[in-house]
């Protein structure tokens, strides 16, 4: 059970001293937004080259961006261990999903609320984690969509269906009341904003919701 805090609810003046707070995380989860792709702009690769520099963990890059077949390596070379795209937006995901591993990331490929997964199910081979939105890309502080659960359950089913070591990961709106349906439904990588950033110790949040997910591991 692994927590991502978000830093789209950091101060962004303050980012090398955000991630210090949340070293206990197993991933800092770096919202990149264009503008094009979310009605919303927040930082890009210069910004991600340098908190890959001082950052205590590793970094979990979503990339909520237009074209990613183009841009998405980028974040692989620059030492990004894990770099999402989202579906919707790839013109070629078997093909990206192969140029992030081999640039040595994990190949994760994230969809929408409003988008269905059984399409894609035959890119398993190609992903380390599938990113199920509980929340409409774009913004922190959503509440959660707790009717995508029932698709966190069929990502789950079909890994267990398809061997291989892929995580589960859900973001948008996951806190301590909500952390735990997704656990019971198959998740295994939360990614948490306003729960770890706005509590009184980000540290002991993280430990809360990590604590949680794994009494209700599904």
């Amino acid at each position: 059970m692994q927590i991502s805090p978000s830093i789209l609810s950091a101060d962004f003046a303050n980012l090398q001293s955000e991630l210090d707070a949340i070293k206990n995380a197993d991933w800092a989860h770096v919202d990149v937004m264009d503008n094009h792709f979310v009605p919303n702009l927040t930082l890009g690769l210069p910004i991600v080259e340098a908190l890959l520099k001082v950052s205590p963990i590793p970094l979990d890059c979503h990339l909520m961006i237009e074209d990613p077949d183009r841009w998405a390596p980028a974040y692989a070379e620059a030492g990004a261990q894990s770099v999402t795209f989202h579906v919707e937006a790839a013109r070629d995901p078997r093909t990206l999903a192969r140029a992030l591993r081999s640039a040595g990331a994990r190949a994760g490929m994230a969809i929408k609320p409003g988008t269905a997964w059984e399409p894609y199910e035959e890119l398993l081979p190609e992903l380390d984690m599938v990113l199920v939105m509980t929340v409409e890309p774009g913004f922190g502080g959503q509440s959660f969509m707790a009717d995508q659960m029932p698709k966190v359950r069929a990502v789950r089913e079909a890994v267990a269906r398809h061997g291989g070591d892929v995580w589960v990961q859900v973001d948008g709106g996951v806190s301590a009341t909500t952390i735990e349906q997704c656990a019971e439904a198959g998740a295994d990588v939360f990614v948490a904003g306003s729960a770890v950033y706005g509590a009184e110790s980000a540290a002991a949040a993280i430990d809360e919701l990590r604590s949680l997910a794994t009494q209700h591991a599904h």
